[in-house]
């Protein structure tokens, strides 16, 4: 356990990683360059060469065609373009458990889930077919931020193509942590961002398949910059340290995998013995990450109790202006008045084991005393 008041050990990735080295260095080169990438002279050309071997790298990761990657500000702009962009004459569905990015961008109905957190395709496919609908844009998250559960895309994408839907896929957490390419997941766009996967804040990427480029209509027109889909001087540093560091988490993946995994059931197996639940524990999931509910202790208490601990994790999404609140993803796998009551531990790329070992022992220090503490308050 950290014992220094000043000391701490970040537990919350999935809210943002830890910037990596090589994105600090290339984050660096980048801001030396002193031309505007869209001016012609030898210094914008300058910039303009780093902008575009950002593109082409982060194009190559993922699949797709350099021209079909649109540069943004981050996963929420992404997510935004890809609906606004792309629903024009079609309904919105989107997944219970969706970020809020994505369940704020549109009128939307909403795709139930399994208990375990995995969309329903039954429901959802009775939502394609009902008589007389327009066809559908159908939103559904690679992997979620809150519990880890991982849904399987490429057979949702089958389903909503042979339903003449379109299929955008927030892989906003996924990137980086598992290994996938547009075209295997047969997604018409993708949206992904830098600093989930240990690259800056403040940029991300919309991925687009086959011709799907032409279609996007521009949320944010400006001086016709990213081929007049995005507007807006871009963000040369954050671009280019989010392509340094998708390229070193690529090559990381498989060991990263594995390390945080057994890391991650070793926290799971303590917290079950003192009295957690594992939310969507029977799905596949993210290796880094963990939901843990104690029944009758409010999340609040308990991120406050650890916080004085010295460790950082969350109550879920990070997108709540610093608010706790009760999570819509655990209400939609059917947690009720637990839904309050649950922990995010999301293990960063960086963690050792020490830090995992003092989490274990001041979670079960936690567990123990709360129950008096808050005398069974939900």
């Amino acid at each position: 356990m950290n014992t220094r008041r000043d000391s701490f050990t970040y537990l919350d990735a999935n809210a943002s990683e830890p910037l990596r080295p090589e994105a600090l260095a290339a984050m660096v080169s980048a801001a030396e360059v002193v031309g505007n990438p869209s001016s012609v002279h030898r210094a914008g050309r300058a910039a303009r060469a780093v902008l575009e071997t950002a593109r082409e790298d982060l194009a190559t990761l993922f699949g797709v065609s350099a021209e079909n990657c649109v540069l943004t500000s981050g996963g929420t702009e992404a997510n935004v373009l890809a609906i606004t962009g792309q629903a024009q004459g079609r309904r919105v569905l989107v997944g219970a458990t969706e970020h809020d990015a994505v369940r704020g961008a549109a009128r939307a109905g909403v795709v139930p889930v399994r208990p375990d957190g995995v969309l329903d395709r039954a429901a959802l496919e009775r939502m394609l077919a009902a008589d007389g609908a327009a066809p559908a844009l159908v939103c559904v998250m690679l992997a979620n931020n809150e519990t880890g559960v991982i849904n399987p895309v490429r057979d949702i994408a089958a389903l909503c193509h042979a339903h003449g839907a379109l299929v955008h896929v927030d892989a906003v957490q996924a990137a980086g942590r598992i290994p996938f390419a547009i075209g295997e997941l047969g997604a018409d766009s993708i949206a992904i961002s830098g600093h989930k996967f240990g690259g800056p804040k403040g940029a991300g990427a919309l991925l687009l398949a086959g011709d799907r480029f032409h279609a996007l209509a521009p949320l944010l027109a400006g001086g016709g910059q990213e081929q007049g889909r995005r507007g807006g001087t871009p963000a040369l540093p954050a671009i280019a340290g989010m392509a340094a560091a998708a390229k070193v988490a690529a090559g990381d993946m498989a060991q990263q995998a594995e390390r945080l995994g057994a890391w991650r059931d070793r926290i799971e197996t303590a917290a079950l013995s003192a009295g957690a639940r594992v939310c969507g524990g029977t799905a596949p999931r993210l290796a880094n990450t963990t939901s843990l509910v104690l029944s009758g202790r409010r999340a609040q208490t308990q991120l406050i109790a650890l916080d004085m601990a010295g460790y950082c994790v969350s109550a879920g999404s990070a997108c709540s202006s610093g608010k706790v609140t009760r999570s819509h993803v655990l209400d939609a796998m059917g947690f009720g008045e637990d839904a309050g009551c649950a922990i995010r531990v999301s293990l960063p790329w960086s963690a050792v084991q020490s830090q995992v070992d003092g989490f274990i022992a001041a979670y079960d220090a936690m567990a123990g005393r709360l129950p008096a503490l808050q005398a069974g308050a939900a």
